[in-house]
């Protein structure tokens, strides 16, 4: 490993480097190390080598067992300050990418506003999808998967306050349009955990959806995929279920992790 030398940059402070360096020569295949063992696999001189593990020594970075040194939990600290200056989108962004990647559909996260559902992240594939949708776009919830997700997450008072005003018109000839029937389907996506919209945003669109919970178990986001519906019949859509909700487990994990205990 070789660091830039400071006297070409005013602004590097190459102690710090060291440091960091020192810190990503333990893993797995070598959780200790001794000080030779640390100055090898950084390039640095014993001397330097010692500083920067006795620096972080006395930080709580690095502990001292006789002869040799291993990192200690507070390390995470390091990666939890990054997480922790994320927004959700981007802290689902990679676990959609994974789930695009596995599934070979377009992938999304949603959030519920007011009573339209928002894309706060998609991850689009090369196949054909018959709608433009982008990040920011706004849609009816009752007509979407993951719209019926977020209605689903509400508790029964708010449901009904949303059915009270809501303005069911047809988007298809496939569209819910009957408060009842839209009751009976929030129903059931409550019961099975994930729901499945057949062309009723759009003729030729097929999406299933799945809700993302915070740490207390409610409902603060919808992960979908969505299908062209020439390509993706509605069972092989419930059969990328458990994929889904998967992606939806590893957001939250990421997004616990954020809040903290």
């Amino acid at each position: 490993m070789e660091l830039p030398e400071e006297s070409g940059d005013a602004d590097f402070v190459q102690s710090l480097a060291r440091g960091l360096e020192v810190i990503k020569v333990f893993d797995a295949e070598h959780p200790s190390r001794s000080l030779s063992d640390v100055a090898k696999a950084t390039g640095l001189s014993r001397a330097a080598a010692r500083r920067s593990l006795l620096t972080l020594l006395k930080l709580g970075y690095v502990r001292g067992e006789g002869t040799l040194f291993g990192l200690t939990p507070k390390v995470l600290e390091l990666g939890h300050a990054y997480l922790r200056a994320l927004s959700t989108p981007q802290l689902a962004e990679p676990h959609l990418k994974d789930l695009m990647r596995d599934v070979r559909e377009t992938t999304a996260l949603s959030v519920l506003d007011g009573d339209h559902v928002v894309h706060v992240a998609r991850v689009p594939t090369a196949g054909v999808i018959t709608v433009s949708i982008n990040v920011g776009a706004r849609f009816p919830a009752y007509a979407t998967a993951m719209g019926r997700v977020l209605l689903a997450g509400l508790d029964g008072e708010a449901f009904e306050k949303y059915l009270g005003r809501a303005d069911l018109q047809p988007l298809t000839d496939r569209t819910v349009r009957d408060a009842d029937e839209l009751r009976t389907i929030i129903r059931a996506v409550r019961e099975s955990g994930f729901c499945v919209a057949d062309q009723e945003l759009n003729s030729g669109l097929r999406a299933v959806a799945v809700p993302v919970r915070d740490r207390d178990g409610a409902v603060i986001a919808a992960a979908n995929i969505a299908a062209s519906a020439g390509m993706r019949s509605l069972e092989e859509l419930r059969d990328m279920v458990p994929r889904l909700q998967e992606c939806a487990t590893a957001i939250e994990n990421d997004l616990h992790l954020v809040a903290g205990p």
